[in-house]
């Protein structure tokens, strides 16, 4: 077909859609379609806020995009290819899924594309029994929680051991109904260690291709984590002077190191300051000495025992 005849075919259909349907802003209302937009920005305002996760933010921005023109098109009567809302999160522990999950929760909400929009999280305990026939109950009663929400899977590689008498494949097997069976009111993410998520989609023919978008969470720098801790004690009303914000980063740096691939990013961090914070309440304690200021300080010498 000549350049010409295909330009006038796809104008000849866009016409056809035209008259079949009416501008979105008419159909939809300006300041239902502005509401809609604002929504969203405000829930990725969430998302922008955080440190680091660049990768993600972008991949979270590009789903919301697609998913608001998405129901646009629907609410104008056009087709939707339909796709998996499933999803992968690999990652290490600290690094935000499971923040970014609950972002997502509330994106689906405002969209109506999930009733209720919350997020229920749970791991292998939470699905797995230990008899014969328990375990597809036990994993019932959890999928039914999360319709028209999220079902938050931590560590899903757990459900699957070399074990024949294991009960973690019933769980599966029963979660893989689910997500076919309510499509329209269930997203399960699954998430877990990189190398781990990839043994865990190879272990059933049907898992890989439920699980429509995979993202990945990179571990944070230390020069990241350095400021996620200092976001951490502002939250709690404490403040981590340079000198111990030093410290802490070079312990950060030197566990990143030492770490086998599972480095735990910023709950380390936030493990870090808690001792620190018990550091404090010992020195305060025997200084006989306590201000106002003095019990809002970290010091160097309360990271020195971590």
């Amino acid at each position: 077909m000549s350049q010409q005849k295909q330009e006038k075919s796809k104008e000849s259909q866009n016409e056809a859609i035209s008259a079949k349907t009416p501008a979105a802003k008419d159909y939809l209302g300006e300041n239902q379609m502005k509401k809609m937009s604002d929504q969203i920005a405000e829930i990725l305002k969430e998302l922008d806020c955080m440190t680091g996760l660049e990768s993600v933010k972008e991949q979270v921005h590009s789903l919301a995009n697609y998913l608001l023109i998405q129901k646009i098109r629907q609410e104008l009567g056009l087709k939707n290819p339909v796709i998996s809302r499933h999803m992968i999160f690999y990652g290490n522990p600290g690094t935000g899924k499971t923040t970014v999950a609950r972002l997502l929760a509330k994106i689906f909400r405002e969209l109506g594309l999930l009733k209720k929009g919350q997020l229920i999280e749970t791991d292998r305990s939470g699905l797995v029994a230990g008899y014969i026939g328990q375990t597809a109950q036990k994993t019932q009663e959890m999928i039914q929680k999360a319709l028209g929400g999220i079902l938050f899977i931590d560590e899903a590689y757990s459900l699957i051991r070399e074990s024949p008498n294991d009960f973690g494949r019933e769980a599966v097997e029963t979660i893989l109904k689910a997500m076919e069976d309510h499509r329209d009111d269930l997203v399960v993410i699954a998430a877990g260690y990189p190398a781990l998520m990839d043994d865990f989609l190879l272990s059933n023919p049907g898992l890989a291709s439920r699980f429509g978008t995979r993202i990945r969470f990179e571990n944070y720098s230390p020069l990241q984590l350095r400021q996620i801790a200092s976001d951490l004690a502002r939250a709690m009303d404490y403040t981590i002077d340079k000198e111990a914000l030093d410290l802490l980063e070079h312990q950060v740096e030197n566990l990143l190191e030492q770490s086998d691939g599972t480095f735990g990013n910023a709950r380390t961090v936030r493990n870090l300051i808690e001792k620190a914070m018990m550091a404090q309440a010992n020195r305060l304690i025997m200084s006989n000495h306590i201000d106002p200021e003095e019990l809002s300080t970290l010091h160097k010498e309360d990271f020195e025992g971590n």
